[in-house]
């Protein structure tokens, strides 16, 4: 979209009351470090929604604008359109009235495609404006129309393994024969179909285990893993060789350990997929964690933390100077907390690097480097350059050794803000690990200003979420007061067609935020255990995890058993003093 579009759009927006000039203003300035349409960066801003972004433009084009399709949608209609046409141009046909054919659009900017409609359909096409979820919505139903679902595929190679059709483990002798059998159509589109439904049902990983008898494909969602189905133990071989072509693996080695990368195009979206193989017992196991690129919003607002805890981290992270450390287990989301702080400060007058292992999300406007150990390229060697770089922000991915540990401290204490993760249960932890790692205690005083400790639980699906009263002893062990009004009355989840009949949909974060303020940089000078640091963060107004946890359940969003479930660490705590 040109710039003159651009004016008029906003000009609309403006004269409808919908935006004021210094919104405009404002996305303006970050449409400089982030490279997208004008009116889409004002939705992500939250400043206007969808809705009034489509009658805006439908009134710059004069171009009709439709809310929803449902019942209009003639599936054998849609269809006629190639798939890779529909998910490039996102314009779909979807209904036919008077010989005329009507087509779904989100970008009015582009409209050249439809003469190529007009001639696939034989008709005039006239456009109609429509919300990206709908257009997404008939391309997952094209998905759906067009082909089986895993289970159908391995039912269908099962019977052509009776009749000779497939190659037993067994029957491997050469690479060659492994490389036609990986390149099978059947092969080809099993492993399609099963990246393809671990997107569809959010997975963040994949995970091909080979057993005795089976090999056994489960997927990791909501960080919870659940299993798919069984691939025949015949179709081992072809299942990992065709993971290792498509991540540029050598298929001929069964012995060590390999990691690759795929990248694939799914409905219009950009996956990153990285993957593991590991030699085991059985055979090969193969992980696959899925990045869907451009799907992340980097936003602070949105990580679910309190009020308190939002306010208070914002203006931590202004700070000049000082380290930032967030910690917990792998797949607690201290990534993305990093990054949505990084995008808060980002800003044309700062130089912010970070060194990361691997970088999972490229952020405009931040110099971003990937660690490399087999060429000596570490943390603390990326470290060590960065601080040649003049930066005034620096995130490492990772403190997992003295060196880095030692130079982060360092170039806090030499004016650098530093964002940093470490492996520990909770926020005080932190500190005798840096003490364990060699810092010395008045160095992790003076450096550090505020550790937060993290975790993900899941949220209770909205679509069939139902009240029911809980039990007082479950209370209690949560931390809740049973008299508490809101106690009276918690949510949980059915199951339905949406969370895929498991009762919780997509996770939120629970924080426990401890500032580093004189009484407790006293404590920790003292070396004093991390569990009296903790009660005296309490007495300061920090909520625990547990605390935190608590109050989701109570606000409806979570359920005990989750919480109790991702807290288990503390529980033990308490039970050990």
């Amino acid at each position: 979209m040109s710039a003159t579009h651009e004016e008029q759009l906003t000009q609309i927006l403006l004269r409808n009351g919908k935006l004021h000039q210094e919104q405009v203003t404002e996305a303006v300035e970050l449409q400089k470090l982030r490279p997208k349409p004008l009116g889409d960066i004002l939705v992500d801003l939250g400043y206007v929604d969808e809705d009034d972004l489509l009658d805006a433009l439908g009134e710059q084009y004069s171009i009709p604008v439709q809310r929803e399709l449902n019942g209009e949608v003639d599936s054998a209609l849609t269809t006629k359109a190639p798939i890779n046409f529909i998910r490039e141009y996102y314009m779909v046909p979807f209904k036919e009235k008077g010989g005329v054919y009507y087509a779904a659009v989100n970008d009015p900017t582009n409209l050249l495609p439809l003469d190529d409609l007009r001639l696939l359909l034989g008709g005039p096409v006239l456009p109609v404006l429509c919300k990206k979820e709908q257009i997404q919505h008939i391309i997952d139903s094209y998905f759906e129309q067009q082909g089986e679902n895993a289970a159908d595929m391995i039912d269908s190679i099962t019977m052509e393994e009776g009749e000779g059709g497939v190659h037993s483990l067994d029957h491997i002798d050469s690479e060659r024969d492994l490389l036609d059998l990986a390149n099978e159509a059947p092969i080809i589109k099993l492993i399609n179909l099963v990246i393809t439904g671990a997107v569809k049902d959010r997975a963040s990983d994949i995970h091909i285990e080979p057993f005795e008898k089976e090999v056994r494909v489960r997927y990791r969602v909501d960080g919870v893993l659940y299993e798919k189905f069984n691939v025949p133990r015949s179709q081992q071989a072809a299942v990992i060789s065709r993971v290792k072509i498509m991540a540029n693996l050598n298929i001929a080695e069964h012995r060590l350990p390999q990691d690759g990368r795929i990248k694939i195009r799914l409905s219009g979206k950009e996956i990153d997929i990285r993957v593991s193989i590991i030699p085991i017992a059985h055979g090969e196991r193969v992980v696959m964690r899925i990045l869907e690129k451009g799907s992340f919003v980097f936003s602070l607002e949105k990580l679910g933390m309190s009020q308190r805890d939002h306010q208070l981290l914002d203006k931590l992270i202004t700070s000049s100077h000082g380290i930032f450390l967030v910690t917990g287990p792998t797949g607690s989301g201290k990534s993305t907390t990093l990054y949505a702080s990084l995008q808060r400060v980002n800003s044309p007058d700062k130089n912010i690097i970070t060194v990361e292992d691997p970088i999972e999300y490229q952020i405009g406007g931040i110099s971003q480097i990937q660690v490399r150990p087999k060429i000596g390229l570490t943390f603390a060697a990326g470290l060590r350059s960065i601080l040649r770089q003049d930066p005034d922000i620096i995130l490492v991915g990772e403190i997992r050794d003295h060196e880095t540990a030692e130079m982060a401290v360092q170039a806090s204490l030499t004016g650098h803000l530093v964002f940093s993760t470490l492996h520990t249960n909770d926020s005080a932890g932190a500190i005798t690990r840096l003490v364990n790692m060699g810092i010395e205690p008045f160095l992790v005083t003076s450096s550090t200003i505020a550790i937060q400790a993290q975790r993900l639980v899941r949220r209770v699906c909205d679509f069939c979420k139902e009240p029911y009263t809980p039990e007082p002893e479950s209370l209690i062990e949560l931390g809740c007061d049973p008299r508490d009004p809101r106690a009276q009355q918690l949510y949980q989840g059915k199951g339905c067609k949406k969370c895929i009949d498991r009762g919780y949909l997509g996770r939120t974060g629970i924080f426990e935020l401890m500032v580093m303020t004189p009484t407790i940089q006293e404590l920790a000078l003292q070396g004093t255990d991390s569990n009296v640091i903790k009660r005296e963060a309490r007495k300061q107004g920090m909520r625990t995890l547990r605390e935190d946890g608590a109050e989701r359940v109570l606000l409806g969003e979570t359920t005990i058993e989750e919480i109790m479930r991702v807290t288990r660490d503390e529980l033990l705590e308490e039970v050990a003093e």
